[in-house]
Order: C-alpha cells, then structure tokens, then sequence
C-alpha cells in the first residue's frame, strides 16, 4: 500500500495546560495527513474531488490509540496509509512516530461521498473509483518521481 509521510512540530497552541498535545489536535492532524495521502499519491483533493464529481471524503468513524505523549518542541513523523478499501468507503490509518517510537495511531472511516440526486441539499455515497484505489495501492512513499497528476 502506498504510505505517505509528513513532519509535524508540536507547537505551543497545539498543547493543553498540562503541556500535552490536546487530543482534538490529532483529529485536525489526521484530516492533513488525508489530504497529504492523496496529494502524494498524486491525486490533489481539489483536483480529485472535481473530477470525480464529490463533495468530499467525510469521517464517519475514527479510533484512537494514545502510546506516548507529545509535548511542545517534539517533532513527529507521521505515516498514512489505507488499509481497506470498501465499496464506498476507506479505512486509513495515522502514525504518529516519536524519536522514532510510535506515539499515537489512529483509525479512520471516511466514505466516498457526493451529491444525493434525490436531494441536492444531502450527501450520497458512490462507489470508490478503481482508479484511486489503484494509486493508493501501490506500493511506495510519497511522491513518486513523474507521476502523472489528476
């Protein structure tokens, strides 16, 4: 399967009083690090989202694990890759490395998601792309020399 990597430092804002990351934070970190999935995979989510006609990729479930704190100054590698593909939804999963030890990991549904037909105002799943499923696929990580983007 394709993973992604990205660097994160843990700032100051990103910590509770008791100088831990607030857990909120990793749901924010783990919506960048989908979008950097994607990018890397060579599919930008705006360029994707257009071309496939969706609105998006909602969370519809997430599932957290929390190892080993991260407090202001640390700096985390983080790894996301899928892990099951659905007929309209994907489970990815979030690592989040520590001097390389893993610290948090985390889970997450999201589906698929464009307009209803039958109402315009409401989202409707549609089946996963062969095409992204694909490119998320295949072994390697992040960004592949030439590959070709949406």
């Amino acid at each position: 399967m394709f993973v992604s990597k990205k660097h994160l430092l843990v700032e100051w804002g990103h910590c509770d009083p008791a100088g831990i990351v607030f857990y909120p934070q990793y749901l924010a970190w783990f919506d960048d690090c989908t979008t950097a999935l994607f990018t890397n995979a060579g599919m930008p989510t705006r360029a994707l989202f257009r071309a496939h006609a969706i609105l998006g990729v909602p969370l519809v479930d997430v599932r957290v694990r929390f190892l080993l704190p991260s407090t202001f100054g640390d700096e985390l590698l983080t790894e996301s890759t899928v892990t099951e593909f659905r007929r309209s939804s994907f489970i990815i999963r979030h690592q989040f490395f520590k001097a390389g030890a893993l610290a948090v990991e985390g889970f997450e549904t999201r589906v698929w998601a464009g307009t209803d037909p039958a109402n315009p105002e409401r989202m409707k799943s549609r089946p996963l792309p062969a095409q992204v499923i694909e490119r998320l696929s295949q072994p390697g990580d992040t960004a592949r020399e030439g590959q070709a983007k949406y």
